[in-house]
């Protein structure tokens, strides 16, 4: 296959290379491979490395310059939010679970394009090697259920106290913001500090995430590494949620 960027292609893990060898253009852009399963994933998450590519292309793997962050006691919580928080919260039939359905979050968050996307990137091989980092205790999902029907949720991976964020769906409005405000409010009482953002979105910066240098990211990232994990066990989490 033609390597017109050049790129550092690896294969096996532990063949990553320095996060500051990546690309500038297109920015972030470390190295590719032929492969990606769970092994994969739970190499390259603890180095800031995460896979993101295009089916038909081969896996490639990033870390990007600046890295978007969400610094929890700086997330923002809108009054249009609230009230639907308020609303869901009314309603007895609604829930926000942990861990209960992770391969239906994940199937669910592959349905939905990325705005500008004419499909998703979360292919049935991407499905099973994060289904295999979940059975590992790494990679979790978040879920907004109305009676027996997921309307909403999101999965992410964790590494000790690290949390970095992945997709998100909703079938309803709000359902998915609603979903990650409790998260946030979860997380908070847990004693996490940060979400990897990955990428800056308006969404995301109205939301409180800011960008940070990677070096700098890298340095957040292993103090929270190193840091007590969350309870992951499977639960219903509370409605509340910070009103800042």
């Amino acid at each position: 296959m033609s390597n017109p960027l050049r790129l550092p292609w690896i294969d096996r893990p532990e063949q990553f290379p320095p996060t500051s060898q990546a690309l500038l253009d297109p920015p972030g852009l470390l190295c590719a491979s032929d492969w990606l399963d769970t092994h994969w994933l739970a190499a390259s998450y603890p180095r800031g490395i995460f896979p993101w590519y295009s089916p038909g292309e081969p896996v490639l793997w990033w870390s990007t310059h600046p890295r978007a962050v969400l610094f929890l006691e700086e997330f923002k919580l809108k009054r249009s939010l609230k009230q639907a928080i308020r609303r869901f919260a009314a309603d007895p039939t609604r829930c926000i679970r942990l861990n209960s359905d992770f391969a239906q979050t994940i199937a669910q968050c592959a349905n939905r394009a990325r705005p500008g996307q004419n499909g998703t990137w979360i292919t049935d091989d991407v499905i099973q090697a994060y289904c295999g980092l979940h059975q590992r205790g790494m990679a979790h999902s978040i879920e907004h259920w109305r009676g027996d029907e997921m309307v909403g949720g999101l999965y992410c991976v964790s590494v000790g106290g690290m949390v970095y964020g992945e997709s998100m769906f909703a079938l309803e409005t709000d359902a998915s913001k609603a979903a990650f405000a409790v998260f946030v409010a979860w997380l908070k009482r847990q004693n996490v500090h940060i979400i990897d953002c990955q990428q800056a979105t308006g969404h995301l910066m109205s939301l409180g995430a800011r960008t940070l240098p990677r070096p700098l990211f890298e340095e957040a990232m292993n103090l929270a590494i190193g840091q007590a994990a969350p309870d992951w066990s499977p639960c219903t989490l509370s409605w509340t949620h910070d009103t800042t």
